[in-house]
């Protein structure tokens, strides 16, 4: 089903480098990544991957063997940095809003001369060769020998799943004579890296199209000829909402995004984006692109484009472009795109944004379940997102679509980065945009299928298994922060026991690809040349940049001043006119929805046969959209009066 993510989120699994620290985050400060270890050392907590146990030990890693790794910076003042970024986040604080440039930051909280200098000499001695610097990683490349030596343990081989992989026996530290400056290390272990490197990209994905009929707004085609579902005709799916439908349905009014910034990253770039683009916008009633509204940063080479699946990229870049420049069409567009789907080259796009200074806002639709990361990468991650909130940017996650991730996984989980702290996790709804653009309703999104029996008079095991829904619930490893603490219930922060923790998502915005949007590619098609087509899509890699959006909305309505790091604010305007209040039951309790949908068989035409089947709504899993806050919807979605709350009083703009 092209419901959700070409599968992004697939990619920080080889990266599980990267945890989630979980230091003091409740109180807006992050853990720091050393601790006293042995004698005269610094232990770097969570490198030690908890799959390298002595049951799976299958011998010492020789030497000679070559090892690349990357040991992160911590910086002049970690914790100060975890303090401003609150301060300046926070509307109850006096410094709200005063946010330094990156050349301050840098100036205030990047490493050191001498601390790099201290770490790039140690790491020399230890027999490993610095290959790239800067003020927040090294990069070092030697052997097995000469890793181990600088991080005091042994590399050793371990089964995990069925493969062996590499990974340190002990904790790795680091001298105590550093001082601190070493915030973490990844590298050390190679699972599951299955690299080939590769700097030529492939074609794009073979051709996807819908099946007909559709409603042109929600509710307008129905079939009298298929059975009921839920006591009524249930309508046929949405051919996909365009700009000037979402922009009605979330409050837009006058408001364009002229003079923000928003970046989008991704891993790879679509060679196609550009032209995508733009006949998108002319065929679908957007603003014309103006020249340099669109531009890309993208690297010289690729990696891992087999592994990462390359091709599913582009879709994703064209989904996020797409849906920003509806919603925002005045908007600048900058895209950052990443070498490959892992944790090192995803934080370098991130990275290049924050050191310089290169956007207000950043859409990310890419992500993992929390079960995947280490302690270590999400110290690196948290730093990057901690530099940019002193800088005014803010960053937005998409929250996942398999619901609470059970079928996915065995294991109820959130996803990652969207479940750090210091980031907007962004969830998603199944949207009703009725006649005249109007704003109908908004359930959860949670979707459940049945298909059509093959002689037509019944839905087949209605209402069906579940297929998707948006991420959300309580993190195992973020405690709650600040902003939370008021507003998420005690069962939810709660829900694993014990201290209460960080919940997602925070906001949401339509993302059922049942009522999706529409988006339009470069694709493969069937006789192998490439064309322009276009298809309804959804998930939270939706949702993600129409938050976006509306956010380079509420910029422009506080005359340009960055909104920053949202979530304080978002929560502070928890239970007013700001928000939809999403229910999995808008039309009351008991009362069902659901649309039809047909999909061809074989993804492009009707050769192969068309399946006919209903997807209920609102059925997310095990989590529930309820009213007040919950773990499908968050505080709810853009209302009316959202942006309104965003615009100074007449007096401030004097």
């Amino acid at each position: 089903m092209r419901s959700s993510r070409p599968r992004p989120r697939t990619a920080l699994t080889w990266a599980a480098t990267l945890p989630l620290v979980v230091g003091a985050l409740a109180l807006g400060v992050p853990s720091a990544g050393a601790d006293t270890g042995p004698a005269g050392r610094d232990t770097l907590h969570g490198t030690q991957p908890l799959w390298a146990t002595p049951r799976a030990d299958r011998g010492g890693v020789p030497a000679t063997t070559p090892v690349t790794a990357r040991v992160y910076l911590a910086g002049r003042d970690a914790a100060g940095l975890a303090r401003l970024a609150r301060a300046v986040s926070d509307p109850g604080n006096a410094a709200y809003g005063h946010y330094l440039s990156a050349r301050q930051t840098e100036e205030r909280f990047g490493a050191t001369p001498e601390q790099t200098t201290r770490v790039t000499a140690w790491l020399t001695a230890a027999g490993l060769k610095v290959t790239a610097a800067n003020s927040r990683y090294l990069t070092v490349r030697g052997d097995a020998g000469a890793a181990g030596k600088a991080f005091a343990t042994h590399l050793r081989h371990y089964t995990k799943d069925g493969h062996t992989y590499r990974a340190p026996d002990t904790t790795p530290s680091v001298p105590g004579a550093l001082n601190g400056a070493v915030l973490t290390v990844t590298g050390l272990d190679n699972a599951p890296h299955r690299a080939t490197h590769d700097d030529t990209l492939p074609p794009p994905d073979d051709v996807f199209r819908n099946a007909g009929p559709f409603s042109s707004s929600y509710g307008s085609r129905t079939d009298p000829n298929l059975p009921s579902a839920y006591g009524t005709k249930a309508p046929y799916a949405v051919k996909g909402y365009t700009g000037k439908q979402l922009r009605a349905a979330y409050g837009a009014k006058n408001h364009t995004g002229k003079g923000v910034t928003v970046a989008i990253t991704d891993a790879y770039a679509s060679p196609t984006i550009d032209q995508d683009a733009r006949t998108y916008a002319r065929r679908n009633g957007d603003r014309a692109y103006r020249p340099g509204q669109l531009s890309q940063l993208v690297p010289s080479d690729y990696r891992y484009t087999e592994e990462c699946g390359a091709a599913g990229w582009y879709g994703e870049e064209t989904l996020d472009v797409e849906a920003v420049h509806a919603v925002a069409p005045e908007a600048d567009i900058l895209y950052v795109g990443a070498s490959s789907c892992l944790d090192d080259d995803l934080i370098d796009a991130l990275g290049r944004i924050v050191d310089g200074r290169l956007a207000d806002i950043v859409s990310n639709s890419w992500g993992d379940v929390e079960s995947n990361q280490t302690p270590a990468s999400a110290a690196a991650y948290d730093q990057i997102f901690q530099r940019g909130a002193v800088e005014g940017i803010g960053f937005y996650f998409s929250s996942g679509d398999s619901g609470d991730n059970v079928a996915a996984t065995g294991t109820k989980q959130v996803d990652i980065p969207a479940s750090s702290a210091w980031v907007t996790a962004v969830g998603g709804t199944s949207l009703a945009v009725g006649k005249g653009d109007t704003y109908q309703w908004e359930t959860g999104w949670g979707t459940l299928r049945a298909p059509l029996s093959a002689d037509r008079t019944r839905w087949d095991g209605f209402p069906g298994p579940f297929t998707s829904g948006a991420g959300g619930g309580t993190s195992a490893t973020v405690p709650q922060p600040f902003y939370q603490r008021t507003v998420v219930p005690g069962r939810l922060a709660r829900a694993h026991g014990g201290a209460p923790m960080r919940t997602t998502p925070d906001i949401a915005a339509v993302a059922d690809p049942n009522t999706g949007f529409l988006v339009g590619q470069t694709q493969t098609l069937a006789d192998g040349t490439l064309g322009y087509d276009e298809y309804r899509i959804g998930g939270t890699s939706l949702a993600a940049p129409v938050i976006a959006g509306i956010q380079a909305l509420a910029q422009q309505a506080r005359h340009g001043v960055p909104v920053g790091f949202a979530n304080p604010a978002i929560y502070q305007r928890y239970a007013t006119a700001a928000y939809h209040d999403v229910t999995d039951h808008p039309l009351g309790a008991g009362r069902g929805l659901a649309v039809v949908r047909n999909d061809f068989v074989n993804g492009q035409d009707a050769a192969d046969g068309i399946v006919t089947s209903v997807r209920t709504l609102g059925a997310d899993s095990s989590l529930a959209a309820v009213a007040g806050y919950d773990d499908v919807t968050g505080v709810g979605t853009p209302a009316g009066g959202y942006l309104a709350s965003y615009t100074p009083p007449a007096h401030a703009r004097r």
